[in-house]
């Protein structure tokens, strides 16, 4: 809206010093042949002009002055970030478990590490950062799992009865000594007599075992 209104009178301004000359140059025509007279009309038009032209040239519009680039804002600031650190896994032997069996006697506890980075922002933004610190603000816990190792012992074998001294070693079991026996319920006279089966582990001097397979009075 100013600048409007000064050109408006910049151009008005240049109208007057126009009508001015004009002015100057009917003066001196109408005043004769005076010399004089017409080059101070002269001289008074041609500063007319020149004040008119100056007038004008100190009303010219300015240019506006351009708008300043702004300066980015730099900071830094400290920040820190962190991840887990996965926990191990340990098997040990447990001779109090039976064997084929397993438990978790210590659970598993994941660590942290810990980075410290100074980070550099432009107008809010990051722009680079850089590593200052590292370590492990919390260490690891490892799982044990313990596995059995006890074994149940087999059973001993019952021991052989040993033999009396009315038992003959020739036969299991116990088979008398006497100067004959023979199987009971059979058609042996004794004078002594054995319920089958028995088995002959020596030498069957009783003649129990009547068809040779080992085992007298079996029926």
């Amino acid at each position: 809206m100013f600048q409007h209104r000064r050109f408006r009178v910049g151009t008005r301004l240049r109208q007057l010093a126009v009508i001015g000359v004009f002015m100057a140059l009917f003066s001196a025509a109408s005043c004769g042949g005076d010399d004089a007279v017409r080059s101070s009309s002269a001289d008074e038009a041609a500063t007319a002009t020149s004040s008119a032209t100056a007038a004008v040239a100190s009303e010219s519009p300015r240019k506006p002055s351009p708008t300043p680039t702004p300066t980015p804002v730099v900071t830094t600031e400290v920040v820190t970030e962190t991840e887990p650190i996965p926990f191990e896994r340990v098997t040990k032997e447990d001779p109090t478990l039976p064997t084929g069996t397993s438990e978790v006697s210590v659970a598993g506890v994941e660590g942290v590490r810990t980075f410290t980075y100074e980070v550099e922002l432009t107008d809010g933004v990051e722009t680079a950062r850089t590593l200052i610190d590292e370590k492990v603000t919390t260490k690891p816990v490892a799982e044990v799992t313990v596995v059995g190792t006890y074994e149940e012992p087999e059973p001993e074998p019952e021991p052989e009865p040993e033999p009396d001294g009315s038992c003959d070693p020739n036969y299991s079991g116990c088979v008398p000594i006497d100067s004959d026996v023979d199987c009971a319920g059979g058609s042996g006279n004794g004078p002594s007599y054995v319920d089958g089966p028995v088995t002959v582990t020596g030498t069957d001097i009783y003649g129990l075992d009547s068809d040779g397979d080992g085992v007298g009075c079996e029926s």
